[in-house]
């Protein structure tokens, strides 16, 4: 097929060249990696997208709302509209105030064995009032406690009835 070495050596070379320049010109697109996230305030630093996801998503579900509730979103492009650092919207602020408020509640009333990772135990979680409901009413949880027979929070439970055997 090839009559002398130097058409050998030049398809070689030109292969390898061919191949160089391939590599060098795929640049892949570029994954968040951990740190790379902007103006989280409450979450850690250094959370993987995956772990960011799976948070956002427990947010949308015990909400029942979509990204937008939350985040900015500006122009005709879905994908590439969003400015997931901005804090224009309200709700991003009260999402903080309400992680620091179950964070709270977890570590002072459930972490019982004083766990070195109170982020993990969660007893209270958005879902526990929200219901998938994006501005939960009092008058709604006070019916959902009627119904279950819990006392509503602050208001102690009634006195047995004369004669019943005390705990």
């Amino acid at each position: 097929m090839f009559t002398t070495n130097k058409n050998k050596a030049s398809v070689i070379l030109f292969l390898a060249a061919f191949t160089a320049f391939g590599v060098a010109g795929y640049n892949p697109p570029k994954e968040p990696v951990p740190g790379d996230f902007k103006n989280l305030q409450i979450l850690p630093k250094d959370i993987s997208k995956e772990g960011l996801d799976k948070v956002m998503h427990n947010f949308n579900d015990a909400l029942g709302v979509k990204c937008g509730f939350c985040h900015v979103h500006k122009g005709d492009d879905w994908k590439a509209g969003w400015e997931f650092d901005s804090d224009e919207k309200d709700e991003k602020n009260i999402a903080r105030m309400m992680m620091k408020m179950t964070r709270t509640i977890n570590v002072n009333h459930f972490n019982f064995n004083n766990s070195a990772m109170p982020d993990t135990i969660n007893v209270v979680t958005c879902n526990t009032c929200h219901r998938g409901i994006a501005h939960p009413d009092t008058e709604g949880i006070m019916e959902q406690q009627k119904k279950s027979g819990v006392p509503p929070a602050g208001i102690p439970p009634p006195p047995p009835p004369p004669g019943a055997p005390k705990n």
